[in-house]
């Protein structure tokens, strides 16, 4: 019997802001930077990691446009600076991607660590200050 690893990231309810259709995107997120961790630790080919990284990346965009539709169709007041967190977050994450697309980096628990860091701390901390404002906006 192959042993289960045990998950990167674990869905808490702390991590919840509270939007179902922005909860199921980082969810999602979870279980990409999940099966990025996965396939590493089972070393698996340098063109599997590419592909998931890839989808990780891509997701994450898509994920943040959405983020962004709900705030400005809700005026949200800290727009401008969320914003500055997604460029600045999107650009690390291609700067990471490029990285290891022309191995210049390989894919190590420290990247993982990074990924799973950086994840929580977008959903706990910035993606927090937004949530009562949205619930609010968005339950009416």
């Amino acid at each position: 019997m192959t042993p289960v690893m045990p998950s990167l990231i674990t869905w808490k309810d702390e991590y919840s802001v509270g939007i179902p259709i922005l909860d199921s995107q980082h969810k999602h997120l979870i279980t990409l930077i999940n099966a990025l961790n996965d396939a590493m630790k089972s070393g698996r080919g340098k063109d599997v990691l590419g592909e998931i990284l890839a989808e990780t990346v891509k997701y994450t965009k898509t994920h943040f446009l959405c983020e962004e539709q709900l705030m400005r169709m809700h005026s949200y007041p800290d727009l401008t600076a969320h914003l500055a967190e997604h460029q600045a977050l999107t650009a690390k994450a291609l700067d990471l991607q490029k990285s290891f697309a022309t191995g210049a980096m390989t894919l190590s628990v420290g990247v993982m660590e990074f990924l799973s860091d950086w994840l929580r701390n977008n959903i706990l901390g910035s993606d927090m200050k937004y949530s009562p404002f949205l619930r609010r906006k968005v339950a009416k």
